[in-house]
């Protein structure tokens, strides 16, 4: 769970584990309460808000994001999120960073369980730490008909979102 721990200064790797492991379901029923109302596990609902906390760069769109994400979930379509591409990707020596962008064609095609484009569901893991409000999103997403979301083209790190693959293509940058 996020936030601050007192940990022994004589503790083992073995006790700082069990610290958060435990502390992580015990720290809000209310989550546990929304995951289990969304038909998520802790498992499932802690790599979901990892991908909304990688997709989010403002905490207010983060309910919304999880909201298609688990529209498509639900329906069985590919959750198609760039992050975890980049999370498949690793390392891009290029640029030097572990969350290369823009995206290649070639990228979104990589052999991994963790390319959302590829695979369907939800990747084994979180591929990132998720913050307590990714969590509260997943827990309790707004309601929407979305599908789709994109960038804005201002460059505010906002995204606009739609219903249709149409809708989405015509909210491409020009």
């Amino acid at each position: 769970m996020p936030g601050g721990y007192e940990i022994d200064r004589e503790a083992d790797a073995l006790n700082l584990l069990t610290t958060l492991l435990f502390d992580f379901p015990a720290a809000n029923e209310d989550l546990l309460f929304g995951f289990q109302q969304q038909g998520l596990s802790l498992h499932e609902a802690t790599i979901l808000a990892s991908i909304v906390e990688r997709e989010s760069v403002v905490n207010d769109e983060m309910p919304l994001i999880a909201s298609v994400f688990l529209n498509r979930l639900h329906d069985g379509i590919k959750l198609e999120a760039d992050p975890t591409v980049q999370y498949a990707v690793g390392f891009d020596t290029i640029s030097g960073s572990w969350w290369k962008t823009p995206l290649t064609s070639a990228d979104l095609t990589i052999g991994s369980e963790y390319n959302t484009y590829a695979v369907a569901g939800l990747p084994p893991g979180p591929i990132a730490a998720p913050s307590f409000e990714a969590l509260w999103a997943v827990a309790y997403p707004e309601t929407s008909g979305y599908y789709f979301f994109q960038a804005t083209c201002d460059g505010s790190g906002r995204h606009v979102f739609a219903v249709t693959y149409e809708d989405h293509i015509a909210n491409n940058c020009p």
